[in-house]
């Protein structure tokens, strides 16, 4: 399949599971970067830590701290989807029927959202403060 006809598929089927399918791989494809990233610039500090300083003091940037707002979404959604999405293929696929999927997609996003609310609070005050300064 290409990635073409991948696209295509996504934007022709509607519904809530298309959502949190899309936003689950959207999600990982967040951390993973975060990850890559992450690994790239620590070890940059054997090698020549003033790029390792550099990158430390481009992420204190407000940009930056909006990017780990976003982050800590991402891992939140992404963890809980992915229970969810244990639960119904392997604890108890026989529960799966579509008006369960949908309101347990619904109710992954409410949790998620209560989970990562007070979280971006404290981030964004942070970073409110960064830019008092």
């Amino acid at each position: 399949m290409s990635f073409k006809t991948a696209m295509e598929g996504y934007a022709k089927y509607e519904g809530l599971g298309n959502w949190a399918f899309i936003l689950h791989r959207l999600a990982g494809l967040g951390v993973i970067l975060f990850l890559i990233i992450h690994v790239l610039d620590t070890a940059a500090v054997y090698f020549k830590p003033s790029l390792y300083a550099d990158a430390v003091s481009l992420y204190r940037s407000p940009v930056f701290g909006i990017g780990e707002i976003i982050l800590v979404l991402c891992v939140i959604y992404h963890g809980l989807n992915g229970l969810r999405i244990i639960y119904f293929d392997m604890i108890n696929p026989n529960l799966w029927t579509i008006e369960i999927n949908r309101k347990s997609v619904i109710w992954t996003w409410i949790i998620t959202l209560v989970l990562w609310l007070p979280a971006a609070v404290v981030m964004g005050s942070h970073i409110i403060e960064h830019l008092g300064s």
